[in-house]
C-alpha cells in the first residue's frame, strides 16, 4: 500500500513538470488571414511541445505573395522536425522556404545567394517529406546548422513565383531537448516531504 501510494505520488509530481503537449493549427490563413509580406515585421505565431501546423497559400498575382513569420521555440525543447502536410501544392516544380535566426526576416528577397540565411531548401507536393535536414545543409552561402533546432526565436520565408495561387501546410513538430531531461530542484528536494506523507498515510490506513 506504502509503495504504491509513494509512486504514485511520485508520478502524480513528475507530470506536473514537464510541459504540455499538444497538437494543433496554429495559424491558418484562411481563418485568420495572410501571414505578413513584411520580412521586417513578420507575423509571430505561437508554438509548444508537440504537433504545430502552419496553413496558408503563396503564389504570383499582380506581384509575389510572399509570406513571413517568426516564432520562439521553448527553453528546454527543440524542433525535430518539418514535415510537409497533404495538400501542399507548387507551381511549378518546386517552391521555396528560407529559415533565418533571429525575430525578423533581414534578407532582402533581391537577394542572389543565401548568405544570412540559417538554412533553406526546396519543397513540393510531397506530403511526409521532412525538410530540415535539407534545409539544416549550408548551401549557398546558408549557415546550415545542427538538428534538432535549439530553443531560440527564428523566422520563415515562403514563397513560389509562379502565377497562381498555391496553397501549403507545414507541420513544425517540437520535443523536449535530449539535453533537458527534467529534473527540477523543487522535486527532488520535495521527495522527502513526499516520502513522509506517504508513511503518514499508510499510518492513518493501518489504524
Amino acid at each position: 500500500m506504502y509503495l504504491s501510494l509513494s509512486r504514485a505520488i511520485v508520478l502524480m509530481i513528475a507530470g506536473a513538470c514537464l510541459p504540455t503537449a499538444f497538437a494543433a493549427v496554429v495559424w491558418d490563413e484562411s481563418v485568420r488571414g495572410d501571414f505578413s509580406n513584411d520580412g521586417l515585421t513578420p507575423t509571430v505565431i505561437s508554438v509548444g511541445l508537440g504537433s504545430n501546423q502552419i496553413l496558408g497559400t503563396t503564389g504570383r498575382g499582380t506581384a509575389i505573395d510572399r509570406d513571413y513569420l517568426s516564432f520562439t521555440i521553448p527553453t528546454g525543447s527543440a524542433l525535430t522536425a518539418m514535415t510537409e502536410l497533404s495538400g501542399t501544392s507548387v507551381g511549378g516544380l518546386v517552391s521555396f522556404i528560407g529559415l533565418q535566426s533571429g525575430p525578423a526576416f533581414t534578407i532582402p528577397p533581391t537577394a542572389t545567394d543565401a548568405t544570412g540565411l540559417l538554412g533553406w531548401t526546396h519543397y513540393g507536393s510531397t506530403p511526409g517529406r521532412d525538410l530540415l535536414p535539407d534545409m539544416s545543409t549550408p548551401n549557398m552561402g546558408s549557415l546550415g546548422f545542427s538538428r534538432p533546432l535549439g530553443a531560440g526565436t527564428y523566422s520563415f520565408w515562403i514563397q513560389d513565383f509562379n502565377a497562381g495561387s498555391f496553397r501549403y501546410g507545414f507541420d513544425l513538430t517540437i520535443a523536449p531537448a535530449a539535453s533537458a531531461v527534467p529534473e527540477p530542484a523543487a522535486f527532488w528536494l520535495a521527495l522527502p516531504a513526499l516520502a513522509g506523507l506517504g508513511v503518514r498515510r499508510w499510518r492513518q490506513v493501518r489504524r
